[in-house]
């Protein structure tokens, strides 16, 4: 097996394309080569592996990444060579979404493996202390350990440095700004919370409508410090495709990122209605 590589400036190129056509980008993460190969046969511009879809792959949500139960970058780094890249034709490109708080780690050897494994993009969300309230206790006692968004900040930066594209998420509008002028992410997505539906999402009860005014918000202030950054919506309200149709309408960006949405959420439906109609089958005569 011989993957596919490609390069920073090409994975630009076929964004800014899509982009001047006015045709919506599609990020879908994937937790298996299967959901990858499928993703990227359905149309979707970019693969994202994280160590939230692979847990989700095997049945838990995806916030069991902030616990201590695997090395998530380790994890990132051997399913998306083994699982993911070996699946998918080349037709999207893959994003390695980091822990840049990892402390066993420099940042720049694993961003060197991925290049050299042709990964040529990173996010920073596997996971991000940004899933952890600002206001709350443990996260000062996090951030006074050394656990800090600016390590999120800088481990993009480097990577636009090693000629990757980098695509920054950010939960609110102080991060967003910060993000967006210190690291100057090639995409920027507004992660609006965790995605809805399903056994292990989670509902905050807003309204697709909320999402998508909170999104605007925080596009049209990041558009004013980089013009030219690729926009992309994800999560809280956006769980289906008329959730997705409602975000291009009401919003300025570029796009969309989904996670559950086209991976936990249908393999949960499908299998579950496949497994009931087996299940349901009977004897046509007496045993």
């Amino acid at each position: 097996m011989i993957s596919p590589r490609t390069t920073r400036s090409e994975i630009l190129a076929k964004l800014r394309h899509k982009v001047e056509q006015g045709l919506p980008l599609l990020i879908s993460s994937a937790g298996s080569g299967l959901v990858a190969k499928l993703l990227e046969e359905a149309g979707a511009d970019c693969i994202n592996t994280f160590s939230g879809a692979r847990l989700r792959a095997n049945g838990m949500g995806t916030m069991s990444m902030m616990w201590p139960i695997l090395d998530s970058n380790q994890q990132v780094l051997d399913y998306t060579e083994q699982d993911i890249l070996p699946a998918m034709s080349g037709q999207a490109f893959v994003c390695a979404c980091l822990n840049a708080n990892d402390p066993l780690r420099d940042m720049r050897t694993v961003l060197q493996r991925l290049k050299d494994m042709g990964v040529m993009s990173v996010s920073n969300i596997s996971p991000s202390i940004s899933y952890v309230d600002k206001d709350s206790e443990i996260r000062r006692v996090l951030e006074s350990a050394g656990i800090t968004f600016a390590h999120e900040i800088d481990m993009l930066a480097l990577a636009r440095e090693m000629d990757m594209v980098g695509i920054g998420l950010a939960f609110d509008m102080e991060d967003s700004l910060r993000l967006v002028e210190e690291a100057q992410p090639d995409v920027f997505c507004f992660h609006a919370g965790t995605t809805k539906g399903g056994q292990r999402g989670y509902d905050s009860g807003e309204s697709i409508e909320r999402t998508a005014e909170r999104t605007e918000k925080v596009y049209e202030a990041v558009r004013k410090i980089k013009p030219d950054v690729i926009l992309i919506a994800h999560g809280a309200a956006l769980e289906t495709p008329e959730d997705g149709q409602y975000m291009l309408d009401h919003t300025t960006g570029h796009g969309i990122w989904t996670g559950s949405s086209t991976e936990r959420l249908p393999i949960e439906r499908a299998v579950s209605a496949a497994a009931a109609e087996f299940a349901s089958l009977r004897f046509s005569k007496p045993r």
